[in-house]
């Protein structure tokens, strides 16, 4: 059974529909390895177990985060130097 009520209004913390790829860790979400370089992966990109999606930042510490899925990013769900949480959906995908 679902945790919330079906209110049928959007809100800007509703779960993606559709298996997502989640945040391992707590800390600060990179799309890409510095500033200058392109995003790891975008909406459109095809990925496998091993793809880097992203890195996460936490205590000073880049960790890289693999898809650990294959499939096609269809959406990015946080921005560049957002904070995430445990568990914190990053991408959605489509098997």
């Amino acid at each position: 059974a679902p945790a919330a009520p079906a209110g049928g209004e959007p809100a800007a913390a509703a779960a993606p529909e559709g298996p997502v790829i989640k945040a391992p860790t707590v800390g600060t979400f990179y799309s890409s390895p510095t500033p200058d370089d392109p995003a790891f992966v975008k909406q459109g990109a095809k990925v496998s177990p091993d793809t880097t999606v992203c890195l996460i930042e936490a205590m000073k510490v880049f960790n890289p985060i693999e898809a650990e899925v294959s499939g096609t990013i269809v959406e990015v769900l946080v921005k560049d130097g957002d904070a995430v949480e445990f568990g914190q959906p990053l991408f959605r995908y489509q098997p």
